[in-house]
Formats: C-alpha cells, structure tokens, sequence
C-alpha cells in the first residue's frame, strides 16, 4: 500500500483500539485522571461517555495497560447479557469457578467470596464495561447490588462504564436513582478541538514512524471539517486521504485529497457536523463532576494515593508486571508554559553552545536504543543517583512513592525541548523503538546540540537529534517538595503553605523586581497576587495557583545547588 512510499513501520490511521496511538488532548487527559482515580477509591461507579468514535475504547485500553500492579480488571465487552449472562461472564473474567446453571444467588456468593480473599491479599478489583448504553434497566439494577459488597471500611468492587451519551440519560431514569446516587465520577469525551488537530496528525504520524507534517493547512482544516473533530472520522479519512495521495504520487496530502477521501469514506447523507456534540449539553455537570472528583487526588501518566494542589491532579500508578512496577506520577499541570505544549519535539534547545560537540566525531555521539536505553527501574535508580539517593527497586517497586520518602515528587509531563529546559531538572525520558515497545534514557544535561545520559557504563554524551529519533515528547522529573507538602495534618499543611510560600516569594520579588518602586508594590500584594506576578515574569500561566511548575521555579532560583538540567543556564 502506501506505508513504504510515505516511510511508515505501521498504518499510522488504523481504527484499532491501540493505546501507543492514543493522543492525550486535555479531554483525555481528564477522563484518564477519573478512572486512575476510582481505581483506588471506595467502590461505587465511574462513568465515561462520548459519542461514538471519541477514543473511549482506547483510552480504557491505555487504564488497563498502566493500572497498578495489585489491580486485577474484569472487563466485559458485549454487554446485551441478561442478568444471569453478565454474572457469569464477571465470573469468568475474575476466574471465579461456577456451575452452569448456577443461581444468581450462588454466583453473587461467589464473587463475594473472591472480593473478600482479593481484599486480604491486598488485590484491588475493578469491573468495566464497555458499551454501557446496551445495559438493560434490571442488569443495571442487578450491578449495583454487585455494589453493595463490602467490609467496614470499603467497597469491594469498582464499577467502570464506557457507553455513548444515551447512557446518561439511562441512568437519569427515576427506576435507576439508586445507582445515580452511587456515582462517585463521571465525565463525558467532547470530539477534539480545531487547535488540536495539528497535533494529533503529527503524534499518529510521528508514532508509525514519520516525523513530516504530510498533511497541509489546506488538508486540515478541509479534514477538520468534514470530520467535526471525532478521532474515527479522522482516520478513516487521513487513511483514505493518504492513499489518494500516493496513487497521485503526491509527498502531501491537500485539501482535495481530504474531500475525495471523505466523499468515499462518509458516503451520501452522512452530516459529520451533527456527530460533534454541542459544548452546553453536559458541560456544566462535566466541570462540576471533574472538579469533584479530581480535588480528592496528582500524579502519572503512573501506589494509587491522590493529591490535589491547585489545578494539579497526581496519581501514583504502577506500570508493568511486579518485577518493574516503577511508577512515574501523572500530571496534569495547571501551569504549562503560555505556549500549547508540542510533542513533535521539532524546537530543540537554544542554551550555550557546547565545547564539547566541537572537534568529536558524529560516531562519537551515536545513540543505540538497544544498548543505550533501560528499562524503567534502572532509568529511575539512575535518577534518583543525580539526586545523591541511592534507590534500590527491589526493595522499593514504586519510585515515586520512595521519593516522597525523601521529600521528592515525580512530575510527568508530556511536551518538547523548550517545555524541559523550563523545568531544568534531570529527566527520564521515555523512547519508543520500531517495534513500538517502550524504553528509557535518564538524561543529566543538556548543552548546545549533545545530551549527557546515563549508561552502563557511566555518563556518556549522544547527540540530541539521534534522541529525537525515538523520542515522542514523554517525559519525568523529580523535583524536591516544600515541607508543608510533607506535614502528616491537613490544616498544618494550608497554614504551613501560606508561611512557607510567603517567605520564599519575599526572597524573590527584590532581584526580580525593577525598581524599589515595583518591589514596594508586590511586597503589599496578597499572597495570590504575589504568585501571579511571579508567574508572569517566569513565563507561567498567570493563575495564582502554586502548582509544582511555580514550585519548581521557586525552586530554581532559591537552590543553585540542586541537580539543573542545564548546569550554567537555562530558563528559571
């Protein structure tokens, strides 16, 4: 076809549900934030909706690849099941031996029995179901008994349903406000925004194996159109656009690819446009239920504590099998620089240039994936290294809960050379190979064109373009925490803050300040203004919310002597 004439590994457009394709826009980004939530709450039910084609399928997909290593997930794809059907197939799918023809009595008693001896192993179990709206009233009805399995502190079970917007109307029924009353999150996927287009395209290509932006402005915005942003719609065409455009034996794609494709794809009377949800249907209760839900949690991208400071929601999730459960924490960072983060990792960094590059060999700074990369474990030991802290993975699975050990945090962000070098911190970053598995390099600095990261066999420079081949913009930080984020009490922790972050931002506001006049005047701000004019001179997003991006760059400019990624410079 057209992947050896456009330079693809794979068909960078396929409908498949594969969680490497899955772009994070800040819709999937929130609706993975829920389920990493109720993945260690109290029970009850999440609820992700989105019209047909948004990704709720991949994105369950990705929830199970990087849910917790002590997590075991029940998932149930075709749900027009009686009430007995869908007993016996959670059976089946928990590995709960049962008669045929058992009663529905005797296969709750079952799955009871395996909660509870799940319970005391310390094992977490989560039901999902796929295609939710196809659930019958009493099937619903028969699921939320399921809930009702428990022992004096906890549910025993987390109930996940993905299903198309009519399901909220299900669950509005009078008959079923029992179960509405047991969702604990809830969040509907919106199609993909204009401005994320670009992106999106750019991330699926750039996953198959081709860093060009093949399709034109022309092209995306004719494929905008005629998809209303829906991601199935989108491949369905680009797919179609791309081989168009190689039987014309084109480089790129245009618009008129775009509109040939679509008029095959769409057919006659197919409105695309009214496949694009209206912003105002569930948007109000959308906010409310994210804010809800997510201001019980942070961190990864990714354990299962969550922590919410600001806008910031940190979750720890391990991922992998036990041996490698290091876990990075997600962020979903209120404070990304001003501009959109970019993870086509095109803008490589501008800081000094290094003495080293000149006079070495190209040979001398090569890169190896297979023999340079690690695994997980050993990219954090070698982290944790810079830092002075000798972390040891099997004694301490998941990293990022060692860190808080030692007052540190991970910070996992998804962005470019420029959205890094703002942090200035040693990273981990993560590599995807041509077989598409993942892989990790921890780099120390960066100086001019060449890294420094860590082998084994020591420190060694590569050249940044031969990272950028495998590199699609993942990446984790550690950063140390302010010692109110470490106090056992709550209320110790806000007024810990206010005192803290009072006294840091006084240290700050004199050198940063133009004159006694402006230093006067911020000195007699309150603290929230005070964080924002921080903010701004540090090229934050302005919101008085000290998150860990303003942490970070207080910081930054307080603690020379702590690991910089780039050691004589850099931005903050």
């Amino acid at each position: 076809m057209y992947y050896d004439f456009f330079g693809f590994r794979e068909p960078p457009f396929s409908i498949a549900p594969d969680p490497r394709y899955l772009y994070l826009s800040e819709r999937h980004k929130e609706a993975l934030a829920h389920l990493m939530y109720g993945v260690d709450g109290q029970g009850g039910f999440i609820i992700i909706t989105g019209e047909v084609g948004t990704g709720k399928t991949t994105i369950s997909r990705c929830f199970i690849e990087n849910v917790p290593s002590h997590v075991d997930i029940a998932l149930i794809l075709n749900p027009k099941l009686s009430a007995r059907e869908l007993l016996s197939s959670i059976c089946d799918e928990l590995g709960i031996q049962h008669p045929a023809g058992a009663s529905i009595k005797r296969m709750i008693d079952l799955i009871n029995t395996n909660l509870l001896d799940a319970h005391a192993a310390g094992r977490h179990k989560v039901l999902m179901i796929d295609e939710a709206q196809n659930l019958s009233a009493e099937v619903l009805e028969q699921l939320r008994l399921l809930t009702n399995l428990e022992t004096a502190e906890k549910k025993l079970l987390q109930i996940v349903l993905l299903g198309q917007p009519e399901l909220q109307d299900i669950l509005a029924q009078n008959q079923l406000r029992q179960l509405s009353q047991r969702v604990t999150a809830r969040y509907h996927l919106h199609a993909l925004e204009r401005s994320e287009l670009p992106a999106y395209l750019r991330y699926r290509l750039s996953v198959a194996g081709q860093r060009s932006d093949l399709f034109t402005a022309g092209a995306v915005k004719a494929l905008y159109r005629r998809s209303g942003g829906v991601p199935r719609l989108i491949n369905l065409i680009s797919d179609r656009a791309l081989l168009g455009a190689y039987s014309q034996g084109e480089q790129s794609v245009d618009a008129h690819h775009v509109k040939s494709a679509a008029k095959e794809v769409l057919g006659p009377g197919m409105n695309p446009r009214g496949l694009r949800e209206t912003k105002t249907r569930l948007g109000v209760m959308t906010l409310l239920a994210t804010v809800t839900a997510c201001l019980v949690v942070l961190a990864a991208l990714f354990g299962n504590d969550v922590i919410s400071t600001g806008d910031e929601f940190f979750f720890k999730a391990g991922t992998g099998p036990v041996e490698q459960s290091v876990a990075a924490e997600a962020v979903n960072s209120e404070e990304a620089p001003e501009e959109t983060p970019d993870i086509s990792t095109d803008a490589t960094p501008e800081p000094e240039t290094s003495e080293l590059a000149n006079g070495i060999e190209e040979n001398d700074l090569s890169f190896d994936l297979a023999t340079d990369s690690v695994p997980l474990a050993d990219a954090f030991q070698s982290l944790f290294g810079v830092w002075g802290i000798n972390y040891q993975p099997r004694l301490n699975p998941i990293a990022c809960e060692f860190a808080e050990t030692e007052s540190l945090s991970c910070l996992y962000k998804t962005g470019n050379w420029r959205s890094m070098m703002l942090l200035n911190h040693p990273v981990i970053l993560s590599l995807v190979g041509g077989d598409g598995e993942k892989t990790y390099v921890t780099l120390i600095t960066l100086a001019g064109d060449v890294a420094t990261i860590a082998s084994r066999n020591g420190p060694r420079e590569v050249a940044i373009e031969q990272l950028e081949q495998h590199w699609l913009g993942e990446y984790t930080l550690l950063w140390r925490m302010p010692p109110y984020m470490t106090q056992a009490s709550e209320i110790e922790g806000v007024m810990g803050k206010q005192l803290w972050l009072s006294s840091q931002l006084m240290q700050v506001i004199r050198p940063l300040s133009s004159g006694w006049q402006e230093q006067e005047r911020v000195e007699a701000m309150t603290l929230d203004d005070q964080v924002r004019w921080y903010q701004q001179h540090k090229g934050l997003k302005p919101d008085g919310i000290a998150g860990a991006m303003t942490l970070i760059q207080i910081s930054n400019d307080l603690n020379p002597g702590r690991p910089r990624l780039i050691p004589n410079g850099g931005e903050g």
